[in-house]
């Protein structure tokens, strides 16, 4: 029987005389249409400018056109490659009766050659190939993602935000201390509030004062750090708001479930609920691979290698399940998970342990994932009150 949410292959039978199918390769200024259109026995292609009415407007031409050659266009089928346009077009195309689809590219087969031919056109008829083999219900053609509310999609962003915000902080820090260490200075603290004031009393090692051009750069760089540090705590401190306005709306009472486990908090929660566990995911399998954690075997003959983490899956998931997973060795250490991890890794190497971290990671995504879907406590966790 199929399984529901499976998106690796279409559920509904298709009807070819009476589909219209297309794809659409999206640039930034055209987009690049490709059609199969029952009664017409050429292949349209067609190149317009990037806008959707007329898009639209195409695919009820080649719909008229099927009609008038004796074949009634019951199901208009669309598909395009995720990318940089997202799924707006997508959920455009929906409210408009049209069935929208969203490839992942690293789904489609391409040819392993060194040097291939690569061009909009070939590109829209290899897509035209897997959209018809994953129409067919054929497995393994190309798999679809799934498509957000305006919503969802939004939900993402404050965590998202904050993950920039860091990132940028980090990166200025970072090259304020390699620029005092450059002048032979150590041990004074970027970060600090008050490190501005303490600037002009700063001596290299010769006892000069910092050059005045260094000095105001690193002036700059301090009020950009408090700024972000501002925003930060904005983002952190409109998140709680939130949640105690809407406490059990929507995915806040998925959070507030995931915060109770000792060692996750609010954050970690929320990246993790808006990411990857409001997803209807069929099965455990399929959450191990949406979170980057499943293997890449090189197998061949005689030969069994493992290549590490596939990373084909969610990138942020991946890395705050490595770095919760450390963090859960810590704060739960009764759990049986953590049990397993310690019997395997006590007589072991370093580098034993940080890939045995990766199934930790993996095992703790799938508990979560099962502990917020259907209230199973993963054993031995210790919950705080509720």
């Amino acid at each position: 029987m199929p399984r529901c949410h499976d998106l690796s292959k279409s559920l509904v039978a298709l009807d070819q005389d009476s589909t219209l199918i297309a794809v659409v390769e999206l640039s930034l200024s055209s987009w690049l249409v490709s059609a199969i259109v029952p009664g017409i026995d050429r292949r349209p292609l067609k190149k317009l400018k990037a806008d959707e009415g007329d898009l639209l407007n195409l695919l009820h031409r080649w719909r008229d056109e099927s009609g008038k050659a004796g074949r009634k266009i019951e199901r208009i089928c669309v598909a395009y490659e995720a990318g940089r346009d997202g799924f707006w077009l997508a959920r455009w195309l929906r409210v408009r009766e049209v069935e929208a689809y969203v490839i992942h590219p690293s789904s489609i087969p391409v040819k392993r050659e060194h040097r291939r031919a690569k061009s909009d056109r070939l590109d829209t008829a290899l897509l035209m190939r897997a959209f018809l083999g994953w129409l067919r219900g054929e497995a393994e053609h190309c798999s679809m993602a799934a498509i957000p509310s305006l919503a969802q999609e939004d939900a993402k962003r404050p965590s998202r935000e904050r993950e920039a915000l860091i990132g940028s902080r980090s990166s200025i820090v970072n090259r304020m201390k390699a620029t005092l260490t450059r002048l032979g200075i150590r041990g004074f603290n970027p970060k600090l509030r008050k490190a501005p004031q303490h600037l002009e009393a700063l001596r290299t090692p010769e006892g000069a004062p910092v050059p005045p051009h260094t000095l105001a750069e690193l002036r700059r760089d301090m009020t950009r750090v408090r700024l972000l540090g501002d925003q930060i705590k904005e983002i952190e401190t409109a998140r709680l708001k939130r949640l105690e306005l809407t406490p059990d709306e929507g995915p806040h009472a998925m959070i507030r479930l995931l915060a109770r486990v000792i060692g996750i908090g609010i954050e970690t929660a929320d990246t993790l609920v808006q990411e990857v566990l409001w997803r209807q995911l069929r099965d455990r399998r399929a959450v191990g691979r949406y979170g980057g954690l499943t293997g890449s075997p090189n197998e061949s003959g005689a030969k069994r290698r493992e290549k590490g983490l596939a990373r084909a899956g969610n990138a942020r998931v991946r890395r705050t399940m490595i770095q919760l997973a450390w963090r859960f060795l810590m704060f739960q250490k009764d759990s049986a998970l953590a049990q397993w991890y310690r019997q395997r890794t006590e007589s072991t190497r370093g580098d034993i342990r940080k890939k045995m971290i990766v199934a930790v990671a993996r095992k703790l995504l799938i508990a979560l994932w099962r502990f917020v879907t259907t209230g199973e406590v993963p054993a031995g966790v210790r919950l705080r009150p509720a």
